[in-house]
């Protein structure tokens, strides 16, 4: 974060900055500002004139380094988002030390993802990525990420040519839509920016054969990984066999999130006894919510945390089927408080510490393990069986329908970001 005398913010006012009058009420101190290395503009919602006269200035800033750009577009139509987005990554394309983009919370969907796919195609500078919740879905998903594979080839030229170019190392895109269907395009970006640090792709309806597709074709190169967060999709056994196989290739893991992911019984043994393997001794927080865990799971994490996760200190448990006075949990508990008094020093965040409530744990139903059982046995899928099926989805996922929206900024940025080197 840039120091506060470097900052300009528009942070949260809800102005409703239709022209470039509007805008030009509150942007004196930017202009003032020669040295700005980032800017806040989230909270707010722009016309296209508004966000044409913020390019212009924004463009003059050769220092700045974070752009928020955040829920900027409320309230407007469908047909004003392109040109007035169109405006704002044109003018920022060329900024040389423009490291992170935050673009959360506008809804781009299909229709608006052009100016988008054109700007993250291009911009050699990006090092941290932030699109969550912009309603792309499936096939915008798969543009947003050969975008990302395209990236690569440039700045693997940039170095070639002699600059001095970031990796990538934070993508966070939760709440899209991502599904199955772009996963094949997602795990080829991720195999290719494979010194990504961060990953946040959590509640996009992506099933267990697009998880297996993500964490083995695509997170098993990102070595270098310290976050990664796939809450609220659907793993079952066959995402937990392909996390196992692919967690101890991070060794420097210090977050990881799957909960609410469906990971069932044996799924959270298979996981436990992987993390045993003492791989991933940097781990420390792992959240496992509402996943039907039961006790065998609960032991099998109690063990690794012991022996194999020596920097463990938080895990969440809560929603999953065991009760609170089994005795691995009762165990857990007590390590991760005998780690707390060790080494939590002298002010103590108690949320990031131990094992979180369990007010809300299930039944143990032995019939479900059962079936579970039996649905393991029956999903067994060849590899070549596997492949086509997440083809087709991706076709399916690109044959979705769109509304065609004339913009002559999106084709204009188009043509500039194919003649322009950073």
């Amino acid at each position: 974060m840039a120091a506060s005398g470097k900052v300009f913010s528009l942070e949260g006012r809800v102005l409703k900055l239709d022209t470039a009058q509007d805008l030009e009420a509150h942007i004196g101190p930017l202009r003032a500002m020669d040295d700005v290395e980032e800017v806040r503009i989230l909270g707010n919602t722009l016309g296209v004139e508004a966000c044409k006269l913020l390019g212009e200035v924004l463009a003059t800033k050769k220092s700045l380094k974070v752009a928020n750009l955040a829920d900027i577009f409320t309230g407007r139509l469908l047909n004003e988002i392109p040109e007035a987005l169109s405006s704002l990554l044109t003018s920022i394309l060329n900024l040389p030390n423009l490291r992170t983009i935050n673009l959360n919370d506008n809804a781009f969907g299909l229709n608006t993802q052009a100016p988008l796919v054109a700007f993250l195609s291009s911009h050699v500078p990006l090092q941290h990525l932030y699109l969550n919740n912009n309603g792309l879905g499936p096939h915008a998903g798969i543009l947003i990420a050969d975008a990302l594979s395209e990236l690569h080839a440039k700045k693997e030229e940039a170095r070639k040519a002699g600059q001095e170019v970031p990796d990538l190392e934070t993508v966070i895109c939760g709440r899209n839509r991502l599904e199955n269907g772009s996963m094949l395009a997602w795990a080829k970006a991720f195999s290719l920016h494979n010194k990504v640090k961060e990953v946040k792709m959590v509640q996009n309806g992506i099933r267990q054969e697009g998880i297996e597709q993500l964490l083995t074709a695509g997170l098993n190169h990102a070595t270098q990984l310290k976050v990664l967060d796939l809450q609220d999709n659907t793993f079952t056994i066959k995402g937990a066999r392909a996390l196992a196989k692919v967690v101890p290739l991070w060794a420097d893991i210090q977050e990881l999130g799957i909960g609410d992911s469906l990971l069932g019984n044996k799924g959270g043994v298979v996981l436990a006894d992987a993390l045993a393997k003492g791989q991933n001794r940097k781990l420390e927080t792992l959240r496992l919510q509402y996943n039907e865990i039961t006790a065998a799971g609960v032991r099998g994490l109690a063990s690794a945390a012991k022996d194999g996760l020596p920097a463990l200190r938080r895990i969440e448990l809560n929603g999953n089927k065991f009760t609170e006075d089994d005795e691995s949990i009762l165990a857990l508990q007590e390590l991760l408080d005998d780690r707390k008094d060790n080494y939590g020093g002298d002010v103590v965040d108690e949320d990031a510490w131990g094992v979180d409530s369990l007010s809300d744990l299930e039944d143990v139903d032995s019939d479900e393990e059962e079936e579970e059982e039996e649905e393991d046995e029956e999903e067994e899928v060849s590899p070549e069986k596997k492949a086509e099926k997440l083809i087709k989805e991706a076709e399916e996922a690109q044959e979705e329908p769109t509304v065609q929206v004339k913009d002559d900024d999106v084709d204009a940025l188009a043509k500039k970001l194919a003649q322009t080197g950073i």
